[in-house]
Parts: C-alpha cells; structure tokens; sequence
C-alpha cells in the first residue's frame, strides 16, 4: 500500500516532526510503501501568481506543482500533519492545497456540476492545537475546522477521511502525554493499514 505524508511545520524539532516521524516509522516497519513531504524542507512555494492561472488557463501546470500531483496520483491514502492556526491550515498546507489541489486535477466542473477527481483515495488528517479541549468545546470550533477540511477540501475532491484527530493543549503537555500521543499515532498507522487491507 502507497502512504503519503504531507507535513508542514516551521521548526524542525517541533513535536508535529515527532508525529511525522513516528507515523513515517511506523508504517516502514509494517512493510508499506511510504514518501514524506515536508514543505518547509522542500522549500515548496505556497503562494498562487498571475503565471499559474496563465498556464492552466493554456492547459499547462507549474513543475512543482506537477510533481506533487504525481506523488497524490501514486497514493492510496494521504494523511496531513500540521497544526492549526487561527483556526485552520497553517499558510503553508493551505498554499499547497490550494496549488496543488488544481481545478482539472482534484476537480473539474461538469454538466451537474463540480465533480471531484480523487475517487478512491483515502485521507487521514493530524492536527495539534494550543487550545484546550474545554476552549474548543464552548466555542464549537473543532466542528467547525473538521468541517472546513474534511468537507471543503477532501470530501469535495471526492476522497474518504478515514479519520481526523486532534491533539490538544500541547505546547502544555507533559513528557508522559506526548508519548501517549505518539502511541496514537502507532495505533493509526496500524488501523489505516487494516481499514485498507479491509476495503482490498
């Protein structure tokens, strides 16, 4: 089976790194075909100019943006590592998904209407937040985010979320709280790996 991690963090030796790592390892040592995309080691750039509606306009696709199309085209399931900012995607992910995520690719507009491309690929989000449960909560806001991403963004490409998990307050955590993060994240590794042997 054919994982592909899409992370995005600015510090290297953040605990999202962790999560990406772990999940990396994880699925390796249960023999599974694995690529990471770290953005920020990647230098991706997130940002849309005049030139990329140019060339789709003329049928065409940035380089970059054709070689991660290749790597989403190659997946069976994609999973997203990243915090939340602000309530959603950091800029980063949001970029790449925005660029990458192109009209023509992941969508296309048809007779009926818009028509998602991505059909039979699997999505798994990890998310980490600064907020506390009990935050979230009141505010609903955790609905709210899923909704963005899971719906606005997979789901309408035409995708199955698999899961989206959040781990909360951890710029507050405890050494033992992370590791037991960490053991989540070993769990999902192993779960996505059954759910899809499942679906075979």
């Amino acid at each position: 089976m054919k994982h592909l991690i899409i992370y995005t963090h600015p510090n290297r030796d953040s605990f999202n790194n962790a999560i990406m790592r772990t999940l990396s390892e994880r699925l390796l040592s249960l023999d599974q075909d694995v690529r990471v995309r770290d953005l920020y080691a990647m230098k991706f750039d997130p940002v849309i100019k005049q030139s990329d509606y140019d060339m789709l306009a003329h049928g065409e696709v940035p380089d970059d943006v054709v070689q991660e199309q290749e790597f989403i085209g190659w997946a069976d399931i994609i999973y997203l590592i990243c915090p939340i900012f602000w309530a959603g995607l950091p800029a980063m992910m949001k970029g790449y998904i925005e660029r990458v995520f192109s009209q023509g690719f992941a969508y296309r507009l048809a007779e009926q209407g818009l028509e998602g491309l991505l059909g039979g690929k699997k999505a798994v989000i990890i998310n980490t937040t600064g907020g506390s449960l009990k935050a979230y909560q009141a505010s609903g806001m955790l609905e709210s985010i899923k909704q963005t991403i899971d719906g606005g963004i997979f789901r309408f490409c035409n995708m199955k979320v698999i899961s989206h998990k959040f781990f909360l307050n951890v710029p507050f955590s405890t050494e033992i709280e992370r590791s037991r993060i960490l053991e989540d994240i070993q769990d999902i590794a192993r779960d996505t790996c059954y759910i899809r042997a499942q679906d075979e």
